[in-house]
């Protein structure tokens, strides 16, 4: 499976001639291959996931050609803005699925790689069918700062800043991609969980880890951000892992309430700042990922924007 291209996060927006700038979908990388009748999606990871996402599959065999594109798959709530947390619900008839495309990688046995970004977007405009599930993914160039302001006045996770020539580097992560944030969000391993209080069930808050050179490191709790459904899938997920001890050598608040699991559940948390002890502070739950294994988890570092 061809390992997505993947950006730097930076610090602010910037308007430049040389640049094109997209929403950042809030859901799950995915990448599709279509020859002839045959659809498949593979998750960031290279999982399987074709099965899972079947009306976007069915909604791709309306592809004419052999191609193998990248996108974000979304699910979309009443106000039109794509939302992480209802990808938990995914097979729910009232949830509305979409894969939003903006890059055409392979198209008909040609190898796009090394095509400028801005050629390979205006041949998937002309190649991608009109469907419901499907969208394309547009963009405005030179004005990021003005699309970033309006990102974040709708409320989106923000925006991705894509350099116009620039080639597709299949699994790397460089700086002619970028991704500009409205909100921070952090990518987490769940390590463990605290009982419930009150009328609260299954548990208080989870406790949050990333992977550093010395193995894992806490990073926090995350009591918010879950509804009932939530709070009993989360916890049903947590049972099989439970173990004895803690991962890792640090001491944190209510150890002996705490209920430890291996550490393999990945989530996403939004929280306000990192604290000087490499903390969240205020992380609220987004919801789970299965597309990024959790020994790759590691605390995403914010760059100057500008070299």
């Amino acid at each position: 499976m061809l390992k997505p291209m993947l950006a730097t996060l930076v610090d602010s927006a910037f308007d430049d001639e040389k640049w094109v700038f997209e929403t950042k979908w809030d859901g799950f990388r995915i990448i599709a291959r279509i020859v002839d009748d045959d659809v498949t999606l593979f998750s960031r990871g290279g999982k399987n996931v074709t099965k899972i996402y079947m009306p976007v599959a069915a909604a791709l065999k309306k592809l004419k050609h052999t191609a193998v594109l990248d996108g974000e798959l979304v699910a979309f709530d009443k106000n039109g803005l794509s939302r992480f947390q209802l990808l938990q619900n995914v097979r729910s008839e009232k949830i509305k699925l979409c894969y939003c495309v903006f890059d055409l990688i392979f198209l008909d046995g040609k190898d796009l790689r090394e095509r400028p970004l801005i050629e390979r977007k205006s041949l998937l405009k002309r190649v991608l069918p009109k469907d419901q599930f499907l969208k394309y993914s547009k963009h405005v160039s030179k004005r990021g700062k003005w699309f970033f302001e309006k990102a974040k006045r709708a409320g989106l996770e923000g925006i991705m800043a894509k350099l116009t020539l620039s080639i597709y580097h299949s699994g790397r992560r460089t700086r002619e991609w970028l991704k500009i944030k409205t909100t921070l969000r952090q990518e987490v391993v769940i390590v463990g969980f605290t009982k419930p209080s009150g009328s609260r069930r299954y548990f208080g808050s989870l406790v949050l880890a990333v992977r550093d050179k010395k193995g894992w490191s806490y990073v926090g709790r995350a009591g918010t951000g879950f509804d009932s459904a939530a709070l009993r899938m989360i916890y049903e997920k947590m049972k099989p892992l439970i173990r004895s001890d803690k991962p890792f050598d640090q001491e944190i608040p209510e150890e002996n309430a705490t209920t430890w699991i291996e550490p393999q559940l990945v989530g996403e948390v939004k929280f306000t700042e990192w604290t000087r002890d490499g903390q969240m502070r205020h992380p609220a739950f987004v919801g789970l990922r299965d597309d990024k294994r959790a020994v790759s988890v590691t605390r995403e570092k914010t760059l100057p924007a500008k070299r």
